[in-house]
Order: structure tokens, then sequence, then C-alpha cells
């Protein structure tokens, strides 16, 4: 076809439908532009088993945090079930004959996980309360004939027979829908099944039907009239038509205060039940997945400081954040030869074994490894940067230096959370994410914080002081490291020294001081004013009492156990490994 010029008309060009695009195996991405690529599989292999490992941790983490909002939920539902069954025979016996039992469900700004968390709901009803549940959206229900056609399609779709599927639907198709048709379909499905299984038949003798369980997935985006009328119109078929309203709220039950007015929210019997709040969901998944030694991969200050202020300042999504984990985990194995280690211990020092010349070098070329030659003696030197088998040897040495490292530092870490997290002002922060960032910028002992922290240590009473030891020791006792099993052994002698009479008597005196007016909640002018005061006694040449002394010595003892975990730190090497 001649197409040399444009001005003779239009020509259209037909696309073959026959070419179709070859799916490329995600592996080979590995290989693209990468000159060391024999080791390509292996990285993605191992990338997606560390990814695997984490999804499943956050699945079950999710499970436990919904657990116990689901279960009162559940309560809920049934007390009102039994409640429909009980005064079902006399209905002018009920004081609230019209009131639809209502669940607020308070999920927070985070949207993006409420779907996540109403299919898990869904599915926890089914199992413990009702096959049929509806779902709607707003989208959905512009006015109250959607309203009902999308809640009669999804009842429709509950019935497991499929031959009884198909005849409802042929009716649904035939017939106006409504309430009453509704209602009239809703007897008729549980006169000839059973309650619990949906499709097998059900005895007279047996419990009365289970009820319609409807969940509006963001009740701030309904229209008023759609939702207003549907309230009105279902209150007045509650005894044939047993509903149970679920309402998904993302702000404050004082929503459905505005949406309706008290004529309509009146027909309702409203109880509020609250998720976990998406900050504290947040600082649980880190302390799952990131500050622990169960997963060898850790993330930069940086990386860990983004994700972080994107989840803070921007959507509250769990989800959106465990997404850019993953994309962090696929850009470190991706882009790093080495990620190839970055696994558990065992199978790291076998992999070491296996290293070619090639993988030795890049090993050679790390900043952090020529940092560490630098120090070693000149023979050492040369062994490390000319024996292949010697430098494999001393990987694996700094590879169980860098696991004992990371363990030690995560129990030191929450040990020095304790001391902080309670001090006012929160000078290290009020989360442990928070003092994790700070620890990961720089040595967090060179801080002003810091320093403003262990001010504030000095003016405990002994009862906090005692409190935060004995949690300090059931945090470190769980460890088998000998170095702070023997922290352990000190920690418990501190507070042995504290339950004395003689440290008793001491505090007493100290508490009858000048000091007392420290330890009591203040403004930030009278606790300048009370440190001021404390540093004068201790120039002036004050005899400190014996319970001074000992609180002096638990400062200490956390400043020390910071530092010297900090001068521990493994030598090496390969901080690129582990970390994105």
């Amino acid at each position: 076809m001649a197409t040399s010029s444009v001005s003779k008309g239009c020509f259209v060009f037909k696309p073959d439908f026959k070419k179709r695009k070859i799916s490329v195996p995600i592996e080979e991405y590995f290989n693209k532009g990468k000159n060391e690529s024999e080791d390509s599989k292996l990285r993605f292999e191992t990338y997606q088993l560390i990814w695997q490992q984490m999804k499943y941790e956050t699945e079950q983490l999710q499970e436990e945090l919904n657990k116990n909002l689901f279960d009162s939920l559940i309560k809920f539902l049934q007390k009102c079930h039994s409640g429909f069954q009980n005064n079902s025979r006399d209905w002018g016996y009920q004081i609230k004959l019209r009131e639809i039992p209502t669940a607020a469900l308070i999920l927070g700004v985070n949207v993006t996980d409420h779907d996540l968390t109403f299919r898990s709901l869904t599915e926890t009803l089914q199992n413990n309360v009702t096959p049929y549940i509806v779902s709607l959206q707003a989208r959905d229900c512009p006015d109250m004939k959607h309203f009902l056609q999308k809640m009669f399609s999804q009842l429709v779709d509950c019935c497991v027979d499929v031959e009884s599927k198909e005849e409802e639907k042929d009716v649904q198709k035939k017939t106006h829908c409504s309430m009453d048709s509704l209602s009239s379909w809703y007897i008729n499905v549980t006169q000839k099944t059973d309650p619990g299984k949906p499709g097998k038949k059900r005895n007279s003798s047996q419990c009365q039907p289970p009820p319609v369980v409807l969940i509006l997935k963001d009740l701030e985006s309904f229209t008023t009239k759609a939702l207003q009328d549907f309230i009105i119109i279902s209150s007045q078929h509650l005894h044939e038509f047993p509903l149970i309203l679920i309402f998904g709220i993302a702000t404050s039950p004082v929503i459905i205060h505005r949406l309706l007015p008290h004529a309509v929210s009146s027909l309702l019997c409203i109880e509020i039940f609250q998720s976990l709040s998406c900050k504290q969901h947040l600082t649980t998944v880190l302390d799952k997945l990131l500050l622990t030694t169960q997963f060898p991969f850790k993330l930069s200050e940086k990386v860990l400081q983004i994700l972080t202020n994107i989840f803070l300042c921007y959507d509250f999504s769990i989800q959106n954040f465990i997404k850019g984990l993953q994309l962090s985990l696929l850009e470190h194995f991706y882009s790093q030869p080495l990620s190839v280690l970055c696994c558990n211990l065992s199978e790291a020092k076998r992999r070491i074994t296996f290293l070619s010349d090639n993988q030795c070098e890049n090993i050679r070329r790390l900043p952090s490894f020529r940092r560490y030659v630098e120090k070693q003696a000149a023979e050492k030197q040369v062994a490390l940067l000319t024996n292949e088998k010697f430098l494999k040897e001393e990987t694996q040495s700094l590879l169980e230096n860098l696991h004992v490292y990371h363990t030690n530092y995560f129990l030191v870490l929450r040990c020095l959370h304790q001391f902080t997290s309670s001090l006012p002002k929160y000078p290290l922060g009020r989360q442990i994410r928070e003092l994790y960032c700070t620890c990961l910028e720089k040595n967090v002992w060179d801080s002003e914080e810091y320093v403003s922290a262990l001010q504030l240590l000095r003016m405990l009473a002994k009862d906090e002081l005692m409190t935060i030891l004995q949690k300090c020791f059931d945090i470190l006792k769980s460890s088998s490291e000998k170095q702070l099993g023997g922290t352990a052994k000190r920690i418990e002698e501190l507070l042995a020294q504290f339950q004395s009479p003689d440290a008793e008597v001491k505090e007493e005196e100290d508490a009858s001081g000048s000091q007392s007016k420290g330890l009591q909640k203040t403004d930030l002018y009278h606790l300048q004013k009370s440190l001021l005061e404390m540093r004068e006694l201790r120039r002036s040449g004050k005899k400190q009492t014996k319970f001074e002394i000992l609180r002096e010595k638990v400062v200490s003892f956390i400043d020390n156990l910071v530092r010297l975990i900090k001068t521990r730190r493994c030598q090496l090497v390969l901080p690129s490994l582990p970390t994105a």
C-alpha cells in the first residue's frame, strides 16, 4: 500500500493479532545489563524465599491484630441474632421493635487497607455467623433502586446450589427489586435450606434462620437520601427480614449523625468498634520484619525514613508500606551481585565456599572491605587480596560476627527504648522506629537528645527504675549470647540492690529533699530549673545518698551498654549485603 502522500487520504493499518508478546520469566530481568549474571537465578530464588517469608509474617500479623476486633463483632452479631430468635413470636413485646442492630466499625483514614480488612471480615462472618453477607460501596448505590439491586444480586450469589442460583437470577430479572421481594426471597430460601449451609434442606424443628449482614464499606461516601430511605424501609421489614448493619467508617462516629437526622438514626441500635490505629500497626510490622534477626535483609536509614514519611504524611497505608519494602528488597537483589549471601547464616556460609573468582573480586571492591584490610597486618593484607581460600574463611567469620552483632544490637535497642519511651517530651522518640532511625543515622550518644535523656533518667524514682529494669531483664534473659547473658545477670543484681531495705530508707531520704520536685510531672521551665539545681548540687560537692549512687549506676550501666554494642560492631564488611 502506497502511503507517500498524506494528501490522498487516511490510511488504516490493522494490527496483526497473530503476533503476541512473548512473556519473559522475571528472573531473566536479573541478567539484563549485568556482567555478573552467573548467580542471577539463585539471587532471584533467594529474593522469592525471603519475600514469601515476610509476606507470611505480615498475613499472620494481620490475623492476630484483627482477631480481637472480629471476636467482638461476632459476639455482637450473635447476640443480635439471638434477640431476633427470642422475640420472633411476640414482636409486640419488643421495646426496640424497629431498631436495626448496627456495628460502627472505626477503621481509620488508611482507606487503601480497608478492602483487605473487609475481605477477612466477610470470610470470618461466613464461617461463624451467617452465609448471607452483602458488601456494598457508595459508587454502586447512587439511589434506592441500585441499592436494592446490588443487595439482591449478592444475596443470590450466597446460594451454593447452581440451579437455585440461576432460578433466583431469572426471578430477579422479572421482578422489580423491593424490600417486599427481598423479604419474600429470604423467607423462601431459609425455609428450604439449612441456615448454616445454603443448598441443604432444613427441618422446621431447627433454629431460626441466620440474619442478613450488610456491610457498607465507605459510609462517608453514601448519599444521604439513599441511606435514609433504605434504613427507614428496612426497619419496617425487620420482623421478616432480620438485617444487621456494619458501617465502615474512616473518620469518626459523628459522621452517622451528620448523614442521618435524629428520626432516622433513632432507628439504629449502634455499637462502636475501634480497630488498631495504623501507627501502632506500623510499629508492629517493623518489629516483626526489621527489628529481628529472622530476616537478614535490613533497610538503611534513608530508605526507612522515606517509607515512614510516605506512610505518616501521605496515606497511612500499611499495604503500601509493605509494597515499598518489597520493592526495596527486589531492588537490592537485582542491583547487588553479592546479595546472594543475603540469607540465613548457615546457608550463607555454605554459599561462600562456592563463590567464583569474580564474586571474590566483588568482595574486595567493597569500600567496607578495603577499610577492613587497611587495619590488618601486612601479611594478612596480602592473604586477603591474593588468596581466595583465606578470603572465604575470613568472610565466613565476619558474617558470623555480623549475625551476633545484629542479635545484640536489637536487644540493646529494645532496652534503650524501655528507658527513654516514657520520658517527658520523648527526646529519643516515643516509638521504637524513631529510636531505630536515629541509631542508623549516627552514633546516638553524640546527639543532644541522648544527653538530655540521660539527664532525665537521673530524675526517675525507685519504682520507675525497677519497672524499667525488670522489662530489660525480661528482654535479655531470652538471649543465648554470652555477653548479654552477663548483662542480664548484672540487671538482676541491680534489682536486688533496689529491693534491699537500706536502699528503701535512702530513697525516702532522697524523696524528702529538694530534688523530689523534679520527680513530679511539671512544665518545661520547672524541669530545666530542677536540672540546673541538680547540677549545682553535684558541683558543690554535696554527699550523695545511696539511692542516688545506685540510680547513677543504672544510668551509667545503660550508657556503657549502648556504647559497648556500637564499638563491638562487626568490623566488616559487606554492609551492602543485608542493607538496602
